[in-house]
């Protein structure tokens, strides 16, 4: 019974600490009010993608000739495109594609990135070298033709563009995982642990992981918005979404032959790409200098 009970407060103890950290967080982030206003933008942006459908009355893929191009007006809140499709509609519908893809290749990159990261700066050596001349050649690419290059073979798809943009954001994770394995695993903390029989999955698991999961946090925020961004750019040149998806990057190629007389059609998808990926930046700058130990009190 003394043994579980003290067990039960250390874990209760563990809990207490972690909500304080985030409270802390928290209160550093309410400091920085770009930062939380890109933090509230995407909570409201994440919100509309998941109801926003429900409250639409247009179809986003139904074509209506008759209605072809209209300015915004009270029943065409942004205007309607060449086909008479109404914008506003399509944008939302559209924010569950661009959100979807960002999260979900960042994820997949993270996935995989992570644990080259720590693997390599855990065991050093070989291991080390070969991990990192691999990282080094994806570096080689810029990331945005390492991804045209990639949907290029695989085809012009979602989820090829998801795959895509998860491969170039590979390297940036297994770099910064890289770093700070290496200045946890110096600790004595770890040293000890390992002297009393802590397997390495155990030391990784259980004492490094934890204590550089913010980095990750903070990378993981930045890399959605890069991710964005490509995705955009891959269906813009018709290497990613393909019509009629209401995907954004897709939106603004199909707006483009129109822009200098119907400027509505490729303005309003290019802001949305613009104001989604400016709050993910501003939400990952504060959330970087929220977590940064050495910028605690």
């Amino acid at each position: 019974m003394f043994h579980l009970a003290t067990k039960n407060e250390q874990e209760a103890s563990k809990a207490d600490v972690t909500v304080s950290n985030w409270q802390l967080v928290y209160r550093r982030l309410k400091k920085n009010k770009a930062a939380l206003w890109g933090g509230y933008v995407l909570l409201f942006l994440i919100l509309l993608a998941i109801v926003g459908p429900y409250l639409t009355v247009h179809d986003p893929l139904r074509v209506n000739f008759s209605a072809r191009l209209l300015p915004p007006s009270a029943e065409y809140w942004l205007g309607t495109d060449h086909n008479g499709r109404d914008i506003f509609t399509r944008l939302i519908y559209g924010m569950q594609i661009t959100l979807f893809v960002g999260f979900s290749s960042v994820f997949v990159g993270a996935l995989i990135g992570v644990p080259l990261g720590i693997i390599s700066g855990f065991y050093g050596g070989a291991i080390d070298s070969v991990i990192m001349r691999i990282i080094d050649v994806l570096l080689a690419f810029p990331g945005i033709l390492l991804a045209i290059a990639l949907v290029s073979v695989l085809g012009g798809s979602i989820g090829n563009v998801i795959i895509a943009v998860a491969v170039f954001s590979i390297p940036t994770f297994a770099r910064v995982v890289r770093g700070s394995t290496l200045t946890i695993k110096k600790l004595e903390y770890i040293d000890a642990v390992r002297a009393l029989g802590a397997t390495d999955l155990r030391i990784i698991v259980k004492h490094i992981l934890p204590n550089i999961l913010s980095p990750i946090i903070v990378q993981a925020t930045l890399r959605i918005a890069i991710a964005i961004l490509v995705a955009s750019s891959l269906s813009f040149l018709g290497l990613g979404a393909q019509p009629p998806s209401p995907e954004w990057g897709r939106m603004l190629s199909d707006g483009r032959n129109y822009m200098f007389d119907y400027p509505h059609v490729a303005l309003f998808p290019g802001l949305a790409i613009a104001f989604v990926v400016l709050a993910f930046n501003l939400f990952g700058d504060g959330l970087r200098d929220a977590l940064d130990p050495k910028t605690k009190k």
